[in-house]
């Protein structure tokens, strides 16, 4: 009498895992956003963290003539200076991050714990980083745009005429359109309703909508209040009288341009702290560098049927 073969189950996947190693991602955190305002600023080194911007003053009384052969009676003229110029001084974003050593020592692999909690936290301050330079009161752009440089849509929507009204104000120059993300798309929405889609260009390895030719930078740093927000022309770079971002080089524990990190010791509970700086400003050269399109309703859809 013949025994039937036995018939074993394969390993299953349960048990099999306990001798794999599974590959392990860096920890990943959806508030990181590209922060272009940041990448399309100049940037500019200050001494003492203070930036003096010296204007002219009543340039309209600068005299020149352009006179015949005859040069027997040439104007006499100079160039004032505003005699109490504003000061920009740095401002900092700070944070110390804590880090118990036996976390550290034994759960360092394939991740050191330190270095990630390290870079998530500059990629907070860097997100608060640009937040400061749209909407700080004190040196951020929507609060420092000059009156006469403020415009609002007559219609109340994101229109290509109003687009272009907002260039007319930084005509010289221009280097881009900042706005919300949503807000490029009710300008995109108008755009199609009109039959002149926005052309696309890439910068940064991405693809931007502009119009006319004026890259817009999306950021959802711009604020979006009951349904309406802002788009921001600037023009940039201290020789184009632009905008410019200031930071403070040469910093002790330096990471980058105006960020540092600075070991601050190990407490009686085998806690290691690290603080991070970041210290930056933003200005404005002059007045007819930044304009403003405000109070734009980019919730208004219309009916293309």
């Amino acid at each position: 009498m013949s025994k039937e073969p036995k018939h074993f189950t394969t390993l299953g996947d349960v048990a099999a895992r306990q001798l794999a190693n599974a590959t392990k991602t860096v920890p990943q955190m959806a508030s990181i956003t590209p922060r272009w305002l940041v990448h399309c600023l100049e940037w500019q080194p200050v001494e003492a963290g203070i930036l003096r911007v010296n204007r002219v003053r009543n340039e309209d009384q600068v005299v020149v003539e352009c006179s015949g052969r005859d040069e027997r009676s040439l104007p006499q003229t100079f160039v004032d200076y505003d005699a109490n110029p504003r000061e920009y001084m740095l401002c900092a974003v700070n944070t110390v991050v804590d880090v118990h050593t036996r976390i550290s020592d034994l759960y360092s692999s394939p991740h050191n714990q330190i270095a990630e909690q390290l870079r998530l936290s500059i990629e907070v301050i860097k997100e608060q980083q640009e937040s400061q330079l749209i909407n700080s009161p004190e040196y951020g752009l929507l609060a420092n745009v000059a009156p006469s440089q403020r415009i609002k849509s007559p219609t109340g929507t994101p229109t290509p005429d109003a687009m272009d009204s907002l260039i007319t104000k930084v005509w010289k120059q221009p280097a881009f359109i900042l706005a919300h993300p949503d807000a490029i798309a009710a300008f995109g929405r108008e755009c199609t309703r009109r039959g002149v889609p926005p052309a696309t260009v890439t910068m940064f390895g991405s693809p931007f909508l502009t119009w006319r030719g004026i890259p817009i930078v999306p950021s959802n740093k711009l604020p979006v209040v009951k349904g309406k927000s802002s788009f921001i022309l600037l023009r940039v770079g201290q020789e184009r009288q632009g905008v410019v971002g200031i930071f403070q080089p040469n910093l002790p524990g330096e990471q980058s341009p105006g960020l540092s990190v600075r070991f601050m010791g190990i407490n009686d509970k085998a806690i290691a702290s690290y603080l991070v700086s970041l210290y930056c400003s933003l200005a404005i050269l002059t007045e007819d560098a930044v304009a403003v399109l405000e109070d734009v309703d980019i919730t208004k859809f219309h009916n293309y049927g």
